[in-house]
C-alpha cells in the first residue's frame, strides 16, 4: 500500500523512523519541488540512496584514496556504459581492479550522504512504494539501520546552521592566513584527513572542486573550514564564478532523461512529457520514446503509446520491458492476440520472470485458453515467496474455466491466507464456490469483501445475483445500484437487470437510461435492444 503526504506536516527522519520500525520494503521517493530524492528500504534496513542533482562520487574518492587508477576507471565506465544493469562500481570489482570492501565502504558514504542531504528537507512531499526494488546498476550492497542514520543527520542538520555562516555555498573559495600547527588549543584536531583537504586550499580552488579532488565529503570540508575560519587561520577570497546552471538548454541528455524519469516517479507527468518532449525534437533518442509510451500507457493513452514504441523501435532493438508495454497497449485497444504475441517474443530469463508470466496468463484468460492461462499462473506462483493477490484471483478463474473446481479452490484458499483483505480474491473464491453449488458460503464472501476499504464492484454485482435469485427484489436492487456507482463501466448484465427491476417498479424513465448504458457497454446484447426496440449492429 502506498504512502504519501507533505513534508510540512511530517517530517522525513520521522517517516524514515516509522518504516524502520515496520521493517518495510519498498522506495520512499521525496521532493521538495526542485529536486527529488530516493531512499530504498528492505527489512527497514535503508539499501540505496540517491539525489538527483548530487553527482555520482564513487569514482573521485576511490581516485582520492588511491584505491583506484585513472585508467581503471575509465574501462569500467566504459564498459558499463555497454551493459545496462551493472554499475561500473561493480566492474571494477569483477575485473579485479578494486577489492570489494573498499567499493562498498565508499557506496555506502554515497548512501549515507545523499539521506543526510534529504533530512536537510522541510517542505515538498513524500511518496513510499511497497515492495520497490532499488535500480540494478547499484554500485554495492549496502544495508544501513535507519536509526544510526537518524541520529547523524539529527546533528548534522543543526551543525550545518552553524557551518553555513562560514560556509555559505559550496562555491566559495578559501585561503590559509596561518599554520593550523601552531594553534595551542585547536577547535578541531588535525589529522590525515584535514590535511589532505588544506593540502588544496590556494586562494583558487572552490570548495566543491576540493570536495572533488580530496575524496572527502562535503560536510567535512565545511566543518574543517568553518572551525579554522573561528580560529582566524583561514578566510574567504571570493565566490567562484557559478558552474553552468544545468538549464534545459545545456543538460546532458543523461540528465534530462534522469529529471524526466524523476518527475515521472513523482506523478508529475505533464513535466516528464515536457522534458521528454524537448530531447526528442533535439535529437531522437529510443529510451526517450520509450518513456514518452509509458506516460501515455498512465493516462490510458494506447493509440499514442503504439506511435512512440514504433519511433523507439525504430532506433534501437527492442528489450524486453518495451515489448511488454507494446502489449499493454495492444491489450487496451482490445487486442489481446496481437498482444500475446508480442509478450511470446520476449526470451529467455526476462520471459521467466513472475510479472511477465502474470501478463501472459491474463491474456491467455482473455482468449479463452484457459489451461495455459492457468500453467501461467502455476509458474509465477512459483516465483514468489508471497504472490500478489492478482495470481490467485486470476489463476481461480483459469482454474474454473478449465474444469478443475478443486484447483480453483485451492488457490483461493491460499490466496485468503496470504491476503485476508484482498476483495478480488475473495470475489473470485465466492464465485467458484457459488458455481460448486456452495450460495451460503459464497455469499458470506461477498459480504466480506464490502466490508474492505476498496470493494469491489462485482462483490454488490454478485450479491444483488444471489438476491434476485432468491425472490429478494429490493435487495438486488440495492446490491445493483452500489455496483454501478462503485464502476460505471462494471458490465451490461448489471444495468441491464436494474433496469429491469426498476421497470417493473413503474420507472421506466430510469429503466430505459439503464438499458441505453448497457447498450453502450455492448452493442451485440440482443435482450436489451429488444427492450429498447433498437436496431442490430451493423457488422463490420
Amino acid at each position: 500500500m502506498a504512502i504519501e503526504g507533505k513534508l510540512e506536516e511530517i517530517g522525513l527522519a520521522d517517516i524514515c523512523q516509522l518504516l524502520a520500525m515496520g521493517r518495510k520494503t519498498g522506495c520512499l521517493s521525496v521532493t521538495d519541488r526542485t529536486d527529488f530524492g530516493y531512499l530504498y528500504f528492505e527489512g527497514g534496513l535503508v539499501v540505496h540512496a540517491h539525489v538527483l542533482n548530487r553527482p555520482d562520487r564513487l569514482g573521485e574518492m576511490l581516485l582520492a584514496h588511491g584505491l583506484a587508477s585513472p585508467e581503471a576507471l575509465e574501462h569500467a565506465r566504459s564498459a558499463a556504459a555497454m551493459e545496462d544493469d551493472l554499475h561500473y562500481g561493480r566492474i571494477l570489482v569483477r575485473d579485479g581492479l578494486v577489492d570489494a570492501a573498499q567499493v562498498e565502504r565508499f557506496a555506502r558514504i554515497e548512501v549515507e550522504e545523499a539521506v543526510y542531504h534529504l533530512f536537510a528537507w522541510n517542505e515538498g512531499s513524500f511518496h513510499f512504494e511497497t515492495d520497490e526494488a532499488p535500480p540494478a546498476a547499484i554500485p554495492a550492497s549496502v544495508a544501513i539501520p535507519a536509526e544510526s542514520l537518524l541520529l547523524e543527520g539529527a546533528r548534522r542538520v543543526d551543525e550545518w546552521t552553524q557551518i553555513r555562516q562560514a560556509v555559505p555555498t559550496s562555491e566559495a573559495v578559501f585561503r590559509l592566513t596561518g599554520d593550523p600547527a601552531t594553534l595551542e588549543n585547536p577547535r578541531i584536531e588535525i589529522g590525515p584527513r584535514e590535511e589532505r583537504v588544506l593540502a588544496l586550499v590556494d586562494g583558487e580552488r572552490s570548495v566543491r572542486r576540493i570536495v572533488r579532488e580530496s575524496g572527502v565529503v562535503e560536510f567535512e570540508v565545511s566543518r574543517i573550514f568553518h572551525a579554522l575560519s573561528e580560529e582566524g587561520i583561514l578566510e574567504p577570497v571570493r565566490t567562484a564564478g557559478e558552474e553552468p546552471s544545468g538549464g534545459a538548454d545545456d543538460e546532458a541528455p543523461v540528465e534530462r532523461l534522469e529529471l524526466a524519469r524523476a518527475f515521472y516517479r513523482a506523478g508529475m507527468w505533464d513535466e516528464a512529457e515536457r522534458v521528454l518532449a524537448e530531447i526528442v525534437e533535439e535529437e531522437p533518442s529510443a529510451e526517450a520514446e520509450e518513456r514518452l509510451a509509458a506516460i501515455h500507457l498512465r493516462r490510458g493513452e494506447a493509440a499514442e503509446a503504439l506511435v512512440h514504441l514504433d519511433r523507439a523501435d525504430a532506433l534501437a532493438p527492442a528489450r524486453a520491458g518495451r515489448l511488454r508495454n507494446r502489449a499493454l497497449a495492444l491489450e487496451l485497444e482490445g487486442r489481446p492476440g496481437e498482444a500475446l504475441a508480442v509478450l511470446d517474443a520476449v526470451e529467455g530469463e526476462r520471459a521467466a520472470e513472475r510479472g511477465h508470466l502474470i501478463a501472459r496468463g491474463a491474456l491467455l484468460l482473455q482468449l479463452e485458453r484457459a489451461e495455459d492461462a492457468l500453467a501461467a499462473f502455476r509458474q509465477a506462483e512459483e516465483h514468489f515467496e508471497e504472490p500478489p493477490p492478482v495470481v490467485h484471483a486470476l489463476g481461480m478463474l483459469a482454474a474454473l474455466m478449465a474444469g478443475e473446481g478443486d484447483e480453483a479452490v485451492r488457490l483461493g484458499r491460499r490466496g485468503i491466507e496470504l491476503h485476508p483483505g484482498s476483495g478480488p480474491v475473495l470475489v473470485n473464491l465466492g464465485a467458484v464456490l457459488e458455481a460448486r453449488g456452495e450460495h451460503a458460503a459464497a455469499e458470506a464472501l461477498y459480504l466480506r469483501a464490502t466490508g474492505e476499504d476498496a470493494t469491489p464492484a462485482q462483490a454488490h454485482r454478485c450479491l444483488g445475483d444471489l438476491a434476485l435469485r432468491r425472490g429478494d427484489r429490493a435487495g438486488a436492487r440495492a446490491h445493483y445500484e452500489r455496483a454501478v456507482r462503485l464502476d460505471p463501466d462494471i458490465g451490461d448484465r448489471t444495468f441491464e437487470e436494474l433496469g429491469t427491476l426498476l421497470h417493473a417498479e413503474g420507472e421506466r424513465d430510469l429503466a430505459r437510461r439503464l438499458w441505453k448504458r448497457a447498450l453502450e457497454l455492448n452493442p451485440g446484447n440482443a435482450s436489451v435492444r429488444d427492450r429498447l426496440g433498437a436496431p442490430a449492429p451493423v457488422p463490420r
